[in-house]
């Protein structure tokens, strides 16, 4: 009995040892491969040095496909190739994807797609561009954003995601909830300030912007659409904002200055050749707006309508301004002066995104007003001046219609679109500019 006890025991020893050394020469092939997986992904084998490892009825395919992509920029594509390269010289695809952070199965798979040569989606480049990055599908989104829900059948006062995502998939358009939630984000709103920054509650909203786009359509050579709008009151005073500092500094204002004097810009838009008309003004009253008119009215004599597009402040549409631009349209003060002929046409009420010059004002806050110091009214007139010189000069050199964001500053290109989104939240409140 104790004899083949000890027979057991030796033999359970023999095998013990056995395993040892397996394992012992398993760990060193495994450490082996690791650093040659390692020396492939970093690129330290010469192409010639790989292709003798490769099979020889794979060396056309592996020179023509897999030595570019080691080398390529593409992350993806690198790893790719690296996998591949490993698993072609026979490393475990289950130990391939453990080092580069996949499971066995993408290795795997990578390898059937070889072995079938279905080598043509191997490196190609992704072909569907991420949703919410989408210009059609934004475009569609804010379309209807900027509508009333109202106007499209919906028995409530504002948007929700689960309302957007309904009417857009009835009109065709499909796009998920959080994609629409991201859309909205990357423009810089957050869904809560829709209520008072992008919806408007005009009911005749539809009625109003399809008379804008009927007009600018049908707009003739003679004829000029202007965006009107006053920028201010501004303080003039010590300014924060982004600005570059040294490692450590933290740049302060402080927060009760006495103020310089406040500055208010009255101007207006020309859309056809993107060409800013403006003056200061002390308040924001009808005088203003009579000034503006008359001073468009000697500016443009030659052209034969002048179309004014303006949000609905109480003074753009006062008695007494209707009744000037009924006296400059009567016929005997158009023969006398040689003056044009003078159209409205109004924004719906609560549509600052659709006004096009609040997008010029954002790119001259963030670039004049943004971190300024000015010591009176007249450096920080100077300094609006030469912007919007500067801005008038660079269309006037390269005239169209459409303008590109100037500068990079301006929050969107200067165009009448359904779409846009002029007024920028953040640098309007950075420059503490009152509502108008």
């Amino acid at each position: 009995m104790a004899t083949r006890t000890i027979e057991v025991d030796r033999k359970l020893l023999q095998r013990a040892i056995y395993l040892s050394r397996e394992n012992s020469r398993l760990r060193t092939r495994e450490r082996a491969a690791i650093m040659f997986m390692a020396h492939v992904s970093r690129g330290q084998f010469a192409p010639e040095e790989l292709l003798t490892l490769i099979p020889v009825q794979d060396h056309d395919d592996f020179k023509r496909l897999v030595i570019p992509a080691l080398a390529s920029d593409s992350k993806l594509h690198k790893d790719r190739a690296a996998m591949i390269t490993c698993c072609l010289i026979g490393i475990h695809p289950n130990l391939v994807g453990e080092f580069f952070g996949h499971g066995g199965g993408w290795p795997r798979r990578l390898l059937n797609r070889w072995r079938r040569r279905k080598l043509h989606a191997l490196f190609s480049k992704p072909s569907r561009p991420k949703k919410f990055q989408d210009p059609a599908a934004k475009a569609k989104l804010f379309e209807v954003l900027h509508a009333p829900p109202s106007a499209y059948g919906v028995n409530r006062t504002t948007w929700t995601i689960n309302l957007l995502h309904q009417v857009l998939l009835d009109s065709g358009t499909r796009i998920s909830r959080p994609c629409i939630s991201k859309m909205i984000k990357t423009e810089g709103y957050e869904f809560r300030k829709t209520r008072e920054v992008l919806t408007s509650n005009d009911p005749d909203y539809r009625e109003k912007l399809a008379a804008i786009t009927r007009t600018l359509r049908r707009l003739g050579p003679m004829d000029r659409f202007f965006s009107i709008d006053e920028y201010g009151p501004v303080s003039v005073r010590e300014r924060g904002g982004r600005r570059r500092v040294l490692r450590g500094e933290k740049p302060t204002v402080p927060q009760y200055q006495d103020s310089k004097g406040y500055v208010i810009v009255t101007a207006a838009l020309e859309l056809s050749r993107n060409q800013i008309t403006h003056f200061y003004s002390d308040r924001k009253n009808t005088a203003e707006m009579i000034r503006l008119l008359h001073v468009l009215l000697h500016e443009y004599w030659d052209c034969r309508r002048l179309y004014l597009s303006w949000d609905a402040a109480s003074w753009h549409s006062s008695k007494a301004f209707l009744a000037e631009v009924r006296r400059v349209n009567t016929k005997e003060y158009r023969n006398t002066f040689q003056s044009p002929t003078i159209k409205l046409r109004p924004l719906p009420a609560r549509a600052q995104f659709l006004n096009v010059i609040e997008s010029v004002f954002s790119g001259l806050s963030q670039s004049v007003i943004h971190n300024s110091n000015y010591q009176s009214k007249e450096e920080m007139h100077a300094a609006i001046d030469q912007y919007i010189s500067e801005r008038n000069a660079y269309f006037q050199a390269n005239p169209r219609r459409a303008g590109n964001k100037i500068w990079g500053l301006e929050q969107v290109p200067s165009r009448f679109s359904v779409s846009n989104n002029c007024k920028h939240p953040k640098f309007m409140q950075a420059a503490g500019i009152g509502r108008s």
